[in-house]
């Protein structure tokens, strides 16, 4: 573990040696396949426990209820790898699935969930070919414009569950965009990665 990367996350989420282990897997595990698999660009490999792992962390606490949590484009476990170890600790019965499509990245996060004796359910099939998933949160990182996540919230998502999606800071421009498609309740929650970013929370998505 680099000790100055790690110290922001640390420094925002206070998690036991398990969780810290399970971290630490996983960080070794992203810099063995990555150059094989491109997970992350290569340039944030020094930075994985601020760049991605508080990144993707920061959205937990934001989601107060549920027993199931889907994470769409999972990709290279953000954010729901970090979701299922930061669950295994404080929301044990929690379920989280996966989705990739991409057979080599979903073969990348079973191995990962292994490595992290995380229990996961993860589908390798596209997002609008599976079974409608119910679930009572659903994230996506860097997956779609919010008009698309939307649509995906539409189809995945209980009608009292709550979307929870990481933007840049085009974020307002892709709101007034879903808007003209989509009736829905948000709050925006300032990142703690990137000052001009922003954590969508959306509730009550309906077709305009």
């Amino acid at each position: 573990m680099r000790s100055d990367d790690a110290a922001q996350f640390l420094e925002n989420f206070d998690v036991s040696r398990e969780t810290i282990s399970r971290l630490e897997a996983y960080e070794a595990l992203l810099t063995k396949w990555n150059p094989r698999i491109n997970l992350v660009s290569a340039t944030t490999l020094s930075q994985i426990w601020s760049r991605h792992f508080l990144d993707s962390a920061q959205i937990f606490d934001l989601a107060a209820n549920g027993n199931s949590w889907a994470d769409l484009g999972s990709g290279g476990g953000f954010p729901g790898l970090i979701i299922a170890a930061l669950a295994a600790e404080k929301k044990p019965d929690l379920r989280v699935t996966l989705v990739e499509s991409d057979l080599r990245k979903s073969a990348f996060l079973a191995s990962a969930a292994r490595e992290m004796k995380l229990s996961v359910h993860i589908l390798s099939e596209r997002i609008e070919q599976i079974p409608a998933l119910t679930a009572d949160v659903l994230s996506a990182r860097a997956l779609a414009p919010l008009e698309k996540l939307l649509e995906f919230s539409h189809l995945h998502l209980r009608a009292d569950g709550v979307g929870i999606f990481p933007k840049g800071e085009s974020w307002r421009k892709e709101v007034t965009a879903a808007q003209k498609v989509w009736s829905f309740d948000y709050e925006a929650y300032d990142s703690k990665t990137d000052s001009e970013a922003a954590i969508l929370v959306i509730k009550g998505v309906k077709r305009v």
